[in-house]
């Protein structure tokens, strides 16, 4: 009765577990809802190892119903069943069995890792590198150095040499590309395409410290021609801030200035100003990203003030000081020379 019971549970349970596998697909940060080449090949492989487990879950489950009921005891049967030891067909074939399931999954998995080991011919490049607790991106081809929003053009490949400044981080966009390691002293290459414009989240799955949680980035897939124009306006952000407001001016002096409470330009790069540390993101941008933080709060006014007043409020174990010392109209001048850089 209580076999025939956890039988009837195990059969109620895999609708259940079906339907929980379709709603991940809905989730912001979930492979089983592919937006590129690299994503879907690695999603096919994982459904069909996600399949043959089953299956071989379900037929184990089976044999096992099948001994239970055909070989149990009955009344009045007495002494030892007939054994099957040294059965050389049944050896052979359970040896057998597990091979060709080795080889089944083996070679689809052969395929997609050379499929996707390398990208194809007219791949943009950027140089991903991962901190305690945000990412770097580097445009080599362009000149561009920008941090936490990764703006790529949609239907092109992207090459990406990523590696780490200090621990061992992961670089991973789960609706476009599985996980890379990002290993200090170390670069490894991948690649990932988005089909079609849109911003894809991702984190850091390796864990690497008090904020590894809070350690994400977006990457925003734009077309050609916008993303050839963010280009454009991103390379003319080289000539440094043009003509800035009353506050954003005293904001900068701050921002520039040596003296305890200011001194951001040694760990932050402006381009096209004395800034140009290379501790902390590069904020050329940052008035136009859509949020800050690395990703966890949105790139808005009382956000940023908050977030430049005591950052160790959201991001444990963040390498930037605390601003608190500032008063509130030094740090409106700073936070609206940081919104004026877009």
């Amino acid at each position: 009765m209580r076999t025939r019971l956890g039988g009837a549970v195990r059969a109620a349970l895999l609708p259940l577990v079906g339907a929980l596998l379709a709603g991940c697909s809905t989730l912001p940060q979930t492979p089983l809802d592919p937006k590129g080449p690299v994503a879907q090949t690695q999603t096919g492989l994982l459904l069909y190892t996600l399949y043959v487990a089953v299956g071989i879950g379900v037929g184990v489950t089976a044999a096992l119903l099948y001994v239970v009921f055909r070989f149990r005891a009955r009344p009045g049967q007495v002494g030892v069943p007939l054994q099957i030891r040294g059965n050389h067909t049944l050896e052979i074939i359970w040896t057998i069995i597990p091979i060709l399931i080795l080889i089944s999954v083996a070679f689809p998995t052969v395929e997609a890792a050379i499929s996707t080991s390398a990208p194809p011919s007219g791949a943009l490049t950027v140089r991903a590198t991962g901190y305690r607790w945000w990412f770097a991106f580097e445009y080599p081809e362009l000149g561009i150095v920008t941090a936490n929003e990764l703006r790529i053009p949609a239907g092109r490949p992207v090459r990406l040499e990523i590696t780490s400044n200090d621990v061992i981080h992961s670089f991973w966009v789960p609706k476009l590309a599985g996980k890379t390691d990002m290993i200090p002293g170390r670069i490894n290459v991948t690649w990932m395409q988005a089909d079609e414009p849109d911003v894809y989240l991702g984190q850091c799955a390796e864990f690497c410290g008090d904020s590894h949680a809070n350690m994400r980035f977006r990457v925003v897939a734009m077309s050609q021609a916008d993303f050839d124009a963010w280009v454009t306006h991103r390379q003319a952000m080289k000539q440094g801030p043009g003509q800035l407001a009353e506050a954003a001016a005293a904001g900068k002096a701050l921002f520039e200035s040596p003296a305890p409470g200011g001194n951001c330009l040694s760990c932050h790069t402006v381009d096209g100003t004395p800034a140009q540390g290379k501790v902390g993101p590069n904020l050329t941008d940052v008035g136009q990203r859509s949020t800050i933080a690395a990703g966890i709060l949105e790139n808005d006014y009382e956000s940023l003030k908050a977030w430049v007043k005591n950052p160790t409020d959201f991001k444990p174990g963040t390498t930037m000081p605390s601003h608190a010392r500032l008063s509130e109209k030094d740090l409106d001048a700073i936070v609206q020379y940081l919104q004026s850089l877009k």
